[in-house]
């Protein structure tokens, strides 16, 4: 059986920010099974459905061209004001447009919360579930994924350094990979 193909989805617009390192360690975590695939969404336009009735700015139509063939979706993200980054819900509205085309319907999806702070982004965790179920998302209930201390689990060259992480990452990213399997539309 073919691997399937996930969007890897990073929160953070920041080159150098602990959920892009995050997602990275992740991505190297991932067992056969997925093929990951780092989707950047820095680039999109605030949406704007006047825009898109006119003709969809290029990025958009990049964008949800991207995301349709994709099988499930991992979102790695920081919490801001206890939710999700602007960029981040952008990309959610842009991905759902137009309505009844919505790039997210169905595909199963995974999040990890990542915060220099001991909470480890609660809020955006539980934010992004709220947006998944009107978006048709399946969302992985267990192992939930909350990472505070993150600015300590990695060294001077962005490889994850704390082995219990890495060991609850490497289960997480295995029972994601029969969460896609078993909730992927066939």
């Amino acid at each position: 059986m073919a691997a399937r193909k996930i969007a890897v989805i990073v929160g953070s617009l920041r080159k150098q920010s602990l959920n892009r390192k995050m997602a990275l360690a992740l991505m190297a975590l991932a067992p056969p099974a997925l093929s990951c695939e780092m989707v950047e969404i820095g680039s999109l336009p605030l949406y704007n459905q006047d825009e898109d009735d006119a003709g969809p700015p290029p990025q958009w139509t990049s964008f949800r061209e991207r995301m349709n063939p994709m099988d499930a979706v991992l979102f790695v993200t920081p919490e801001y004001n206890r939710s999700i980054p602007g960029a981040l819900k952008n990309a959610i509205d842009v991905g759902s447009r137009p309505y009844g085309k919505s790039v997210w319907s169905g595909k199963p999806a995974a999040i990890v919360t990542v915060s220099p702070g001991a909470v480890g982004g609660f809020g955006a965790n539980h934010h992004l579930r709220q947006a998944l179920v009107f978006l048709d998302m399946p969302a992985m209930q267990q192992p939930e994924a909350y990472i505070g201390g993150a600015s300590a689990l990695f060294d001077d060259s962005d490889r994850l350094v704390n082995e219990n992480t890495r060991s609850f990452l490497l289960r997480f990213m295995e029972k994601f990979a029969r969460w896609a399997e078993v909730n992927s539309p066939q």
